[in-house]
């Protein structure tokens, strides 16, 4: 009988290459949707990946426990995986009520509607790098202390820590996932990565002349979200639940990032780039590493796509879509 799997922010990156996953693996699965005014465009991502039809779409929000009470109900799901989130660090300083209804209390919402409708059902809660923001060790892993530095990290914080207080005090099959930057060519276009591989394809095509950003010097460890979502899916089949960092272990600057984008269209980044004081941040989050010891030795995962080969596949999607604008 098919497992059947609830998503949350399944509109998002990773929610569509999680339910890509999931019905590889024959998972019946359901994706938790928000009432939007822009609704007929919210599944681009599960359209780019040609699963749109596959998955089926439950009105709910992770702001109002009546109605995950209600989803879950419906859906009986076997594995919950809470992806849904206020996710822009910049964006929290502008929206930090939001971000912590979101990104806070939506994690206890989810948790304590598990807990009376789907008290048997494994979750996942989508846990963030950022929380480590001001670093206290070179290498981050499961028990480096957390010094988060903006809105969006603090929220991220206290969802992890509800998550651990959950499976401690119900004893519920509830992980978290300490994932560290993951990319693809569903990341929304906000994001520094995708603005940079967008930007790059734009100047080949002749529909840009210029890449304006922030901080060149800050340091990011970047996966490829297919990888990530593989190692959720990895985390509630173990008979026990935990928390795990996941990350590639290596570390490139936002320079050397945009250095591999322009690569890839044949042109020097010199000859656009130019700093805007408004893309630095009020806290700045100089560099972070994963240690992943943990999820390789009891997961059994390691990633697979190269950090060149990530940023090649983004710049290559940039330029399949703004072709079909010309």
């Amino acid at each position: 009988m098919a497992r059947t799997a609830l998503v949350t922010g399944v509109t998002g990156q990773d929610g569509a290459y999680l339910s890509q996953l999931l019905l590889e693996k024959g998972y019946e699965v359901y994706g938790l949707v928000r009432r939007s005014s822009h609704s007929e465009v919210d599944d681009h991502r599960l359209r780019w990946l040609g699963i749109h039809d596959d998955v089926r779409i439950v009105d709910g929000n992770l702001t109002d426990l009546s109605s995950l009470i209600r989803v879950l109900r419906e859906v009986k799901p076997d594995e919950i995986y809470n992806l849904g989130a206020q996710s822009f660090v910049k964006a929290s300083w502008d929206q930090p009520i939001v971000t912590a209804s979101v990104t806070a209390n939506g994690v206890l919402n989810i948790l304590e509607a598990a807990r009376f409708e789907a008290p048997s059902a494994r979750f996942y809660q989508a846990s963030s790098s950022e929380m480590y923001g001001l670093i206290q060790e070179p290498m981050q892993s499961e028990t480096t202390p957390f010094y988060p530095r903006s809105p969006y990290a603090v929220a991220k914080l206290y969802g992890h820590w509800i998550t651990v207080n959950y499976r401690e005090s119900f004893n519920m099959h509830a992980s978290s996932g300490i994932l560290f930057n993951h990319e693809s060519p569903l990341r929304g276009l906000e994001f520094v990565t995708r603005k940079v591989t967008r930007t790059a394809a734009a100047i080949k095509l002749g529909l840009a002349s210029k890449l304006e950003m922030g901080n060149l010097d800050a340091k990011r460890d970047w996966g490829h979200a297919k990888d990530y979502v593989r190692a959720m899916w990895l985390m509630l089949q173990q008979d026990k639940p935990d928390d795990y960092v996941v990350a590639t272990g290596e570390t490139h600057t936002v320079r050397h990032m945009i250095d591999v984008a322009f690569k890839r269209v044949d042109l020097n980044p010199d000859d656009y780039l130019s700093i805007n004081p408004k893309f630095l941040r009020p806290a700045e989050v100089d560099v972070l590493l994963g240690d992943a010891t943990k999820a390789r030795n009891q997961l059994g995962w390691t990633p697979e796509i190269s950090f060149e080969a990530l940023i090649s596949e983004m710049v290559e999607a940039d330029l399949v879509r703004l072709r079909r604008t010309i």
